[in-house]
């Protein structure tokens, strides 16, 4: 078994993380305190537990409703810089050593800043936290624009502005139902013809087609969560039965989860999220296993830190208890992680070549 230790020590990639759902349970108390914002719970343990137990339903809607008090909290320049910059440092303190978070800043417009300003704000916070974590973690922007909304291209237009400036890349988040990736053709087909990389939210809470649009309409380079692409796999009764059970001989891939895994397409699977928000029912029986085994391009993530009352660490160590993995696996989903993160190719090999494969070439000897 991998000691918490080594896995706190491990060099790690994180490419599927929310802003405003990583935030400090004091450092919420005190923003809410300062606007005069009413919190469920005044004592910051308390409201720690609050947020992963409501999150802890099962819905992914009602998993949603819990981001009404971070992003309260986040309105002005001040508390979007301090919370960036404590991301920056809580990751850093996790040995994550590349991020790239995520946010909409179409939600940070209440107190009247424009959109490049909550991005200048959030860049100034992911500058103050590289500098304190000791230049020791590389974390990058990828802003998200809302499916139930209809400021995409808008969104996508900032993305390319600062795209030179802290900015890696773009997303659409929020409830899969009734809003499919295709409302936000224009913009994702912009985003291709400015050379540009893109994340999409599929096949979390909806299913195949969810994730069908995402690739072969709009073009996503990676999927956000994509777990429901094992309803296109036959023959391991839907990944509910125990890993070592499944014959991998008698696996059958349908024709999308083919092209995804032929394709070499990540997979930004937050396992501890899945569960709350009812896509698996035990991290034992996440498809991540089965996905994994058969060598999908796998990367593993936290989503939401507050709500699922997690971090990198955490993840992958309930990761190596439920299959069994040791740290050549973990440096497998490190690897994974890092080929395919939104920043340029050589940046990508020099944090590979000097920081992911010696710590773990020493670690393995």
């Amino acid at each position: 078994m991998i000691s918490r230790d080594q896995l706190l020590a491990a060099p790690k990639v994180l490419l599927h993380d929310h802003l405003d759902g990583g935030l400090r349970p004091e450092t919420i108390a005190e923003l809410a305190s300062d606007i005069g914002h009413t919190l469920p719970r005044s004592d910051a343990e308390e409201l720690g537990a609050w947020f992963t137990e409501s999150a802890d339903s099962g819905s992914l809607e009602r998993y949603l409703e819990t981001f009404d008090h971070t992003v309260a909290v986040m309105q002005n320049a001040a508390a979007i810089t301090r919370v960036a910059s404590e991301c920056v440092q809580d990751l850093a303190a996790d040995g994550v050593v590349y991020a790239e978070i995520r946010y909409a800043p179409e939600q940070h417009l209440n107190g009247g800043l424009t959109l490049e300003q909550v991005v200048d704000a959030v860049r100034e916070g992911f500058e103050q936290g590289e500098a304190l974590a000791g230049d020791k973690i590389v974390v990058r922007q990828l802003l998200t624009a809302m499916r139930h909304q209809a400021r995409s291209m808008e969104i996508a237009e900032l993305a390319i502005a600062y795209r030179d400036a802290g900015v890696a890349g773009f997303d659409i988040a929020g409830a899969e139902a009734g809003f499919p990736p295709t409302r936000h053709l224009d913009a994702f087909e912009y985003l291709q013809r400015e050379n540009a990389h893109f994340t999409i939210h599929a096949g979390e809470a909806f299913g195949l087609p969810s994730i069908w649009q995402a690739i072969q309409w709009c073009g996503a380079d990676r999927l956000g969560h994509g777990v429901r692409i094992i309803d296109d796999i036959t023959g391991a009764d839907n990944a509910a039965l125990e890993l070592a059970a499944i014959d991998l001989d008698k696996v059958e891939l349908g024709r999308l989860a083919a092209y995804v895994r032929d394709s070499r397409i990540p997979l930004e699977m937050c396992p501890s999220s899945n569960l709350q928000t009812g896509a698996a029912d035990s991290i034992a029986h996440h498809p991540i296993g089965l996905l994994a085994a058969l060598k999908f391009r796998v990367t593993v993530n936290t989503d939401n830190r507050l709500m699922s009352g997690t971090s990198l660490t955490r993840e992958f160590a309930l990761l190596a208890e439920a299959f069994d993995y040791g740290l050549a696996d973990i440096r497998w989903f490190t690897i994974n992680a890092m080929k395919s993160a939104f920043l340029p190719f050589e940046e990508r090999l020099a944090i590979i070549n000097n920081t992911i494969k010696p710590w773990y070439a020493n670690a393995l000897s």
